[in-house]
């Protein structure tokens, strides 16, 4: 398979994530694709660059599926990065190509086809998306199969979609953010992408938390860096040793959130339906 990873990170971004995590988003999902699909022929984009080259609808439909990453980038925000990456998008919808996104690559997704996005009022959401629960669509959408009724995910994000565009479904939701999980139609494409990180280990949350220490005391999470530490390294202590009992119930998860197959649940029903999604029935409400 051909896939085509967009990085939602500008260059300086993708630089300080490499320095703590040694990767990218993008280069993180697409060692993660290549785990998934072995022998798949992946390559990355990078449309927040004013260099980039600029993909044609009829390039990207060379493509079986697009996957856009997660970043810091705030959708609402009028930059010439964020024009250029919801210009890239509504390219990406044109080409009938379907695609994929985490976290800012949903929001970007929603923004690209005629939603909003915003930052979340006086909360974030950070390590664990805890309780996300399908919506009625989405007890019976293929992106959510095999999820029980209730699941955890990783997460970490400021930024929330507060509508979605006309024609998408929300399919999943939690306390803490309404769409967790969505189906978007625009153009040709077809879209499904969660708010959650299922490309990412227990591991690369955790330097996303050391990173973001002050914030995390900021929003009141934590009290202090001893404490967000502590969650860390139980997050590490999960990444190497996802079958720890101890670990898990200090964390309060369970094999969704600790085992590889379970976190990246939907990008491999993704993967799999690829195929049939260019012209594909839209989901019921």
């Amino acid at each position: 398979m051909k896939f085509l990873v967009v990085e939602s990170e500008k260059a300086d971004e993708r630089e300080k994530r490499r320095q703590h995590t040694g990767k990218s988003s993008g280069e993180s999902y697409q060692a993660t694709l290549e785990q998934i699909v072995p022998g798949a022929h992946v390559e990355r984009a990078k449309p927040a660059d004013p260099e980039e080259r600029i993909f044609t609808p009829a390039e990207l439909a060379e493509y079986d599926a697009v996957f856009v990453t997660g970043a810091p980038l705030h959708v609402y925000e009028e930059t010439p990065e964020t024009a250029r990456q919801i210009a890239f998008m509504q390219a990406v919808f044109r080409s009938g190509t379907p695609s994929f996104g985490s976290c800012a690559g949903l929001q970007l997704a929603a923004a690209a086809a005629g939603g909003t996005v915003r930052a979340m009022p006086k909360r974030i959401e950070a390590a664990i998306a805890r309780r996300i629960t399908a919506t009625d669509a989405g007890r019976t959408h293929p992106l959510l199969a095999g999820r029980p009724a209730s699941w955890d995910a990783p997460a970490i994000h400021t930024d929330e979609v507060e509508a979605l565009p006309d024609g998408a479904v929300c399919l999943a939701s939690n306390g803490a953010t309404r769409v967790q999980a969505a189906e978007i139609r625009y153009d040709n494409g077809v879209f499904w992408g969660v708010q959650y990180h299922p490309e990412l280990a227990p591991g690369e949350i955790a330097i996303a938390l050391r990173r973001q220490a002050d914030s995390l005391i900021e929003a009141g999470l934590a009290h202090d860096e001893d404490e967000v530490e502590q969650r860390a390294r139980l997050l590490d202590a999960i990444h190497d040793s996802p079958g720890d009992t101890a670990v898990r119930w200090a964390l309060g998860i369970d094999g969704e959130f600790a085992e590889e197959e379970g976190r990246r649940r939907e990008l491999s029903n993704f993967i799999a339906a690829a195929p049939s999604l260019r012209g594909a029935e839209p989901a019921q409400e």
